[in-house]
């Protein structure tokens, strides 16, 4: 049902512009992917897994985009790696795969017009909404973790990057994305279904996060933009 209404979201902001259209981009994202919560280290940014993706931006002005994204990570923890020696001592450990969908606005600090035919480069700004799905965790009577079929969430993503023009139609950037999520079982902490309450631990106050950083390359198309006030 999420899915559907994202699609849907996502198909009103694109499908009006195709009779005016200006400047798009599209491209990948490659990177590495970490998690933020109650098992293994606790560094905000430390990349230990692959994530590899794909953006669309629409650069309504110099200034401002609206961007669509999907990337598909993987993100773990283990206690082993932790600087906390009560983890060390518990020696938890998980594996969780993250598909997500994006959708949100991107701003500039200084102009950013691929039209203009000479070099440009800015620090940028991120956020709108994810919706990811994960696999469902829960660890067993036996400390074992298990699998117990896939779970869907949305998180408020927050990333900062910086971008430059290699010539008229490519970009290259910098960026990374930190996302807050809604959900506390990323790691198998807070589990639902066959799980249930009684395999909790760790902090019940706090959500999970998840930090991707990487690379992204777009290639621009499109005539270039009229004087927009939107």
């Amino acid at each position: 049902m999420y899915m559907r209404q994202l699609v849907l979201l996502i198909g009103l902001l694109i499908i009006p512009t195709i009779g005016f259209t200006q400047t798009y981009e599209v491209g990948g994202f490659i990177g590495g992917a970490n998690y933020i919560g109650d098992v293994g280290d606790t560094k905000y940014i430390n990349p230990n897994n692959l994530v590899l993706g794909g953006i669309f931006k629409w650069n309504r002005s110099p200034r401002h985009s609206f961007r669509a994204s999907v990337n598909f990570g993987k993100i773990s923890a283990d206690d082993l790696d932790s600087k906390d020696q009560r983890r060390v001592e518990r020696g938890y450990n998980f594996t969780n795969n993250i598909k997500e969908f994006g959708l949100g606005l991107e701003f500039t600090f200084w102009e950013y017009n691929t039209h203009s035919g000479s070099p440009i480069h800015t620090p940028y700004l991120y956020t709108g909404i994810t919706y990811f799905l994960y696999d469902n965790l829960y660890r067993n009577a036996d400390a074992e973790m298990v699998k117990d079929g896939g779970k869907s969430s949305f998180a408020i993503p927050m990333a900062l990057g910086y971008k430059a023009s290699l010539g008229r139609v490519v970009s290259l950037g910098f960026e990374l994305g930190a996302r807050y999520t809604f959900t506390d079982n990323l790691d198998g902490s807070v589990p639902s279904g066959a799980g249930g309450m009684d395999y909790t631990f760790g902090n019940l106050n706090s959500k999970d996060w998840y930090v991707f950083s990487g690379i992204t390359l777009t290639f621009a198309f499109g005539r270039a933009p009229c004087n927009s006030k939107f």
